[in-house]
């Protein structure tokens, strides 16, 4: 037997309508912000995954999916979705009517060790707004954000929100944490060493707990910033404020990728973050284009689903309609009719596709959870008037051979 390559789930059709409400969430909200949905390949250069999220960080260092393919290209399976969206939105031209506003649901591919909600294969619900530099552009993805997880359902959630500057105030914050940095070398992981002569702010997304706990004694970024970062800070404050949306400001929050500039936020239920962004104002332009400011956010999936039932919140599992089960084989075409027939008409609907007795066609219909059962056999034929039963507590109706669909719809609408 052929196991599924570790660090990756299936999706099993019993827990797909969790998927499902969640995927209609994201869609629902995402059409109440205007936003429109993109799909980018599943592999790209991994140049773009070098000069956007940066060859200091351990996505691009220990975690891409490399290959090399039949005509020599380097190739990604991609590790995040910013940088595939940011590379079609300059090659396709995207930009001539501002803002952009793009959202993707799509499989994400990282080498980590799995752990509870994060996978090698996972998928992510991210959305990325092109066009504006304006805090009132932060406030608007955040504020989509926040929608989203209530749509979920997600009642207690709490934004943690940082600013990690521009170039400018980052060059001085990056010499005051090299110096910090220099300073804990022998008491900080090898990783972090690394980090602090390549890109110390990346130091401070570590995970190792020795290292946490070093790194709250670190210097804070908002101590370093410039007067326009501070003004474009307490602006998104401000629109938060008035958006009703609570959040908590985390000086030590910086994210885990390279293209951030200024804001960064995280979305934080019963202590697991369920989701993340920020802004890039550079990226654009890092990768060809010309200078288009970003806001955006990704959330995975599975990790949303895990804190969701964590949490409390129950998905809504769908209950089909109506089964049409046959008594003798001479009914069995008749109820493939009325299967069509309701089906046509917008109701679900299914008959025996395998020859069982009535008998197990109930049983089945009652573990598949059918609201009613449409009983049809030689009399019935005969008479054009099928009995049909309420699951729930027996209740008996009937509908009619020459009225199926409203007589049906009619069924379904009692209470």
């Amino acid at each position: 037997m052929i196991n599924i390559p570790k660090g990756t789930k299936d999706m099993l059709p019993s827990d797909s309508y969790k998927w499902d409400e969640v995927e209609r969430a994201a869609r629902k909200v995402a059409g109440l912000y205007n936003a429109k949905k993109i799909r980018t390949p599943v592999f790209e250069s991994a140049d773009l995954f070098l000069r956007s999220i940066g060859d200091s960080t351990d996505i691009v260092n220990k975690e891409m999916y490399v290959f090399t393919d039949k005509g020599g290209r380097t190739m990604a399976l991609r590790p995040e979705g910013t940088a595939g969206v940011v590379r079609s939105f300059i090659e396709n031209n995207l930009g001539e009517t501002l803002p952009v506003k793009t959202y993707y649901i799509e499989s994400i591919y990282r080498y980590e060790q799995p752990q509870a909600g994060r996978y090698r294969e996972h998928h992510q619900f991210g959305t990325e707004f092109f066009g504006s530099e304006r805090p009132e552009f932060d406030v608007e993805v955040l504020c989509m954000a926040h929608d989203f997880l209530h749509e979920v359902g997600f009642t207690e959630i709490c934004a943690e929100i940082n600013s990690i500057g521009c170039p400018t105030c980052r060059a001085e914050y990056n010499k005051a944490l090299r110096e910090f940095l220099s300073s804990v070398n022998d008491k900080i992981c090898s990783d972090c060493k690394r980090r602090a002569v390549t890109n110390p702010l990346r130091a401070l997304d570590c995970k190792v707990p020795s290292c946490k706990e070093i790194y709250k004694n670190a210097p804070k970024i908002n101590e370093y910033l410039c007067d326009d970062c501070k003004s474009h800070h307490a602006a998104v404050l401000s629109g938060l404020n008035a958006a009703g949306i609570a959040y908590k400001e985390n000086p030590e929050l910086v994210r885990g990728l390279d293209y951030y500039t200024r804001t960064v936020f995280e979305f934080v239920g019963d202590h697991l973050t369920v989701l993340g962004g920020g802004r890039y104002d550079g990226l654009v332009e890092q990768l060809g284009g010309k200078k288009v400011p970003c806001v955006g956010f990704g959330c995975g999936i599975e990790r949303l689903i895990d804190a969701a039932e964590t949490s409390g919140i129950v998905f809504k599992k769908p209950v089909p309609d109506v089964y049409v089960a046959a008594q003798c084989d001479t009914a069995r075409a008749e109820c493939g009719n009325i299967v069509r027939i309701l089906r046509s008409g917008g109701i679900s609907a299914e008959c025996d596709l395998m020859g069982k007795s009535l008998k197990a066609q109930f049983k089945y219909a009652d573990r598949a959870g059918y609201k009613y059962v449409v009983t049809i056999g030689e009399s019935e034929l005969i008479g054009g008037v099928y009995n049909v039963k309420r699951m729930a507590d027996g209740a008996i109706y009937q509908i009619h051979k020459d009225s199926v669909l409203r007589d049906t719809e009619d069924v379904l609408c009692q209470k």
